[in-house]
This record gives C-alpha cells, structure tokens and sequence, in this order.
C-alpha cells in the first residue's frame, strides 16, 4: 500500500504543470495605460487583449491577425529588444480603409509578448491633407488672381478701345467670379474638416433637404433648359445636420447641371433600403471613364480641366461632398458609362425610431455593403415597392 501510495502521488507531480501567468500588477497598469494592447503567449496565441484592440481589428478571436505585428512579437523574442514601428493596416477583411498604428513591442515576463497599439490615422491623415491643401490651394489661387493681374493690365493698355474694355471687363468679371466660388468652398471645406455631427446633430428629413437643394439650383438649371425631376420618398429621418446635408446635395445637383448638355434631365431618386437612406442623382453628361472614377472625390480634381474652366468648376465640389457624407457615417459612391451619363449614389443611416431618447442615433454600418461600382437600380429598372427606379426619377 505504502509502494502504490507513493507510485499515485509520484504520477500526479509529473501531470501538474505551473501554467505561466502575467507578471504582479501587469493586468492592472494594462488597464489603465489608455492604449490598445495585447498580449501573447509563447506561439502568439492571445491570452488577453483590450477592447480597442478589437475594435482597431488587431485581433480576431484569439488569434492576431496582421503579419507584420507577428513578425514583430518573433523579432522580440528572437533578440530581446524592444521593437518599436509605424505600420498601415488593413481595418477589416472587407474594403480598402486602412488603419495607421504606432506599434510598440516588448517581453512581459518569461512567456508573454506585450502589443501595444496607438492610433495614429487622424493625425498622419490630417498631416498630410493639411499638407496637400495648402500645395493645391496655393496652386489653384495662383490661375484666377494671375488671369485677373493680367486682364487689369490689358484692360489699362486698351483704354481708348471701347469694345476691348468691354471684352476684358468680361473676363475679369468671370475670373473674378471664379476665385470668389474657390474662396467660398475652401472656406467650407475647412468648415467641415471641424464639424462635430455627434454633438450637433439633430433628426433631419431628408426629403425637406433634398427640396431646399432642388429650389437652390432652379436658376442655374433653367439657364440651361434642365429639367429636375425628383422622385421617390423617405420616412424615416437621418442623424446629422441639416445645413451640411443640404451642402452636399445642393453641390451634387450643380454636378449634374454642369456637367449636363442643354435641355436634357437631372434625375433625383429617393428610396429606403436595409436602414439606409438612399438618394441618386443622375444626369445625361459625357460619363466618366473607370479611371477617372477612383478620382473625383479628390480635392482640386478635375476630370476636364479645359472644360471645367469652361462651367466654372472648382474641384472642390465633390471633395466636400464626401466629407459631409463620411461625417455622417456614410458612403456616396459613383456609378458611370462614357455616353450614357453618371448616377451618384448617396447612402446614409436611417434613425431607429423605436429606439431609447439616448439611442436615436444608431448607425446602421453594419448592414451597409460596399457598392462601390455596382450599377445603380435606375439603369436597371430594379423594382421598389411596385414601380421601378426610373419611374422613381433616379434615371433621367
């Protein structure tokens, strides 16, 4: 008995194993040190990890899901160095939106790799748009103010000619227009860049906006012999602001105008889909080749320079466009073929109307999809509710 009894307690040693734990107090300042952070065990496998981390998408289950901090975690247990890194990644499996950390890795005890993680997007994003507004600004400014500095010293040449007075008051008219519209959208684009929707928002009805833009591009619309013809409704309201709104759908409908040969038709279709608030607006321009499509919601962007000379463009259109959606937690997408015109499809997040007061705002991301150049239901006649889109006004 005394053998067996020593043969069971010798057995039972060798099965217990110490399993490895985090240092005293490291949970505890992992806590409170503000940062995403993660922390693996000897074959990366993740033992614990903040809820930023999760949110950032540095971590799927348990498992971490980017390469590069992998490659980090084995450089420091390879050498025992802090590794230190600024890296872009992938946000999620989906899409091409990206994340820029600043990672910082090191040894936590004899088993564990600490991550941690500091979001840096807003700041390099900022760095660079800051960056490359005052290049383009500077650039864009230079054309008017030039063409004005030389049409003065024409006009002051050809004093005694009355009809070359008049032919250059002409032009310093519109150029003088010109810097006066590229004034104006600077200035509100920096207005934007400072908006906070959160805090100011306020249910909207996107139809009252979507009526205040028409009214605001009548005159523009029938210098042209442009009909507008708006289709289609939304019932439930959207989370925002009402006058950012109406900026971006008054400047996608001066869009279409532009761009519009004479007496043609500017569609504009509204619809509810999926808890997103849709609206396209559609003309019966020239269309925009693929190529050009990945760039017209860049700043100072033109598709024709020559052209958008011509219609008084400024580049900026658009740009302010998609900044006024992103800040309401949306997406405006571009659908187009050379010669059968361009469709602009807005999609933003319908408030959960029987949702708590607190709650109003829900976001209805995660039933949005990437569309990006999918063809858009009024070139395809897609049914909603018993009548088409085309019938809706969505195409023109």
């Amino acid at each position: 008995m005394v053998a067996f009894r020593l043969s069971e307690i010798q057995r039972r040693s060798l099965l217990f194993v110490d399993e490895p734990t985090l240092p005293e107090g490291a949970a505890e300042v992992l806590s409170i040190i503000g940062r995403a952070y993660v922390v693996v065990d000897a074959i990366d496998g993740v033992v614990r990890a903040s809820p930023a981390a999760y949110a950032f998408g540095l971590v799927r289950g348990h498992t971490v899901v980017h390469a590069e901090l992998l490659e980090l975690t084995a450089r420091v247990r390879r050498d025992g160095v802090i590794e230190q890194k600024q890296l872009e990644l992938p946000r999620g499996p989906l899409g091409q939106g990206t994340i820029i950390v600043l990672a910082r890795v090191a040894s936590l005890g004899e088993e564990y790799v600490l991550i941690l993680a500091d979001d840096r997007t807003e700041i390099t994003r900022t760095e660079e748009i800051r960056n490359d507004f005052v290049a383009n600004v500077s650039h864009e400014l230079k054309t008017p103010v030039g063409a004005i500095s030389l049409l003065a010293e024409a006009l002051d040449d050809a004093a005694e000619d009355e009809e070359a007075v008049r032919r250059f008051a002409r032009r310093m008219h519109k150029e003088s227009a010109r810097l006066s519209a590229l004034v104006q959208d600077i200035i509100e684009l920096s207005r934007l860049q400072g908006a906070d929707v959160v805090r100011r928002g306020k249910p909207v009805d996107i139809n009252a906006v979507i009526a205040e833009a028409v009214d605001r591009n009548r005159l523009p619309a029938e210098s042209k012999q442009i009909d507008i013809v708006v289709g289609g409704r939304i019932d439930e309201p959207v989370y925002g602001d009402p006058d950012l709104l109406m900026t971006a759908f008054r400047n996608l409908i001066d869009n279409a105008i532009r761009y519009s040969p004479e007496g043609t038709r500017v569609g504009v279709g509204l619809r509810s889909r999926e808890g997103l608030a849709q609206i396209s607006v559609t003309d019966q321009g020239i269309g925009i080749t693929p190529e050009e499509q990945e760039r017209v919601f860049e700043r100072f962007y033109r598709i024709d320079a020559a052209r958008s000379r011509q219609t008084g463009g400024t580049g900026l259109g658009l740009s302010i466009v998609k900044h006024v959606v992103s800040n309401h937690g949306g997406e405006v997408t571009v659908w187009s073929q050379q010669g059968q015109g361009s469709t602009f499809t807005v999609r933003l997040p319908e408030m959960e109307t029987d949702a708590e007061p607190g709650e109003t705002r829900g976001v209805a991301g995660d039933r949005r999809s990437d569309r990006r150049g999918e063809k858009p239901a009024g070139h395809t006649g897609e049914k909603q509710g018993g009548s088409s889109a085309r019938e809706q006004g969505v195409s023109a």
